[in-house]
């Protein structure tokens, strides 16, 4: 139950993005709602597919769809007070990776999959989504530019492997490891840290 919560909240995290980049853009209610039905379930359906977990999650729970629904019409509702929060698809977009990034290491985990291929599938869980939303909106996906974003969840997920090794309790080692691919996140921006570039500068 714990972890159906975590992957619950991880989906309203990203549909609100969706609905915020999407509302940006300026598109129609069904437009709305595809960006954010495929920002929330993107990553995730992808990880399904690569673990040959068929159908994928969302087919086979209604609740992610019910879920995904309530989330755009109350981030239409209240978007006004969304766009208030000028820094809101940033916070929501952070919150979602650290919540996937766990969801897509326990599903790996339950798949018996070595700890760096749960590694591997966490980042695609929390980033694809994502991916997909930026190219759908005719933006440069965000793991495509120099800001530190999937290589949050790649820490996230290594001091998941090695918190477990502590005597903590399963749920406190995933939260710790949820708070730490946001907190990386969070202080990246902030002080501009980023990966180098392969470019020289002209």
């Amino acid at each position: 139950m714990f972890y159906f919560l975590m992957d619950l909240l991880g989906t309203v995290a990203f549909a609100i993005s969706g609905v915020l980049v999407a509302m940006d853009k300026r598109l129609d209610l069904f437009g709305v709602f595809i960006i954010a039905f495929v920002t929330a379930i993107g990553g995730g359906t992808l990880r399904d597919l690569l673990i040959g977990n068929t159908p994928v999650a969302w087919m086979l729970e209604s609740t992610y769809i019910v879920t995904i629904i309530g989330t755009v019409i109350l981030a239409i509702v209240f978007r006004e007070k969304l766009r208030y929060l000028r820094k809101s698809l940033f916070l929501f977009d952070t919150l979602g990776i650290g919540l996937y990034t766990m969801v897509g290491i326990e599903k790996g985990l339950n798949a018996n999959l070595l700890p760096v291929m749960c590694i591997i599938l966490g980042t695609i869980t929390a980033s694809f989504g994502g991916v997909i939303r930026d190219i759908l909106c005719n933006e440069i996906p965000v793991i495509f530019r120099k800001e530190i974003y999937a290589t949050a969840c790649v820490l996230g997920g290594l001091s998941y492997f090695l918190l477990r090794k502590l005597p903590l309790g399963d749920e406190y080692v995933y939260l710790a490891s949820i708070l730490i691919v946001i907190g990386i996140r969070l202080v990246a921006v902030k002080y501009k840290i980023a990966l180098p570039s392969v470019y020289k500068a002209q």
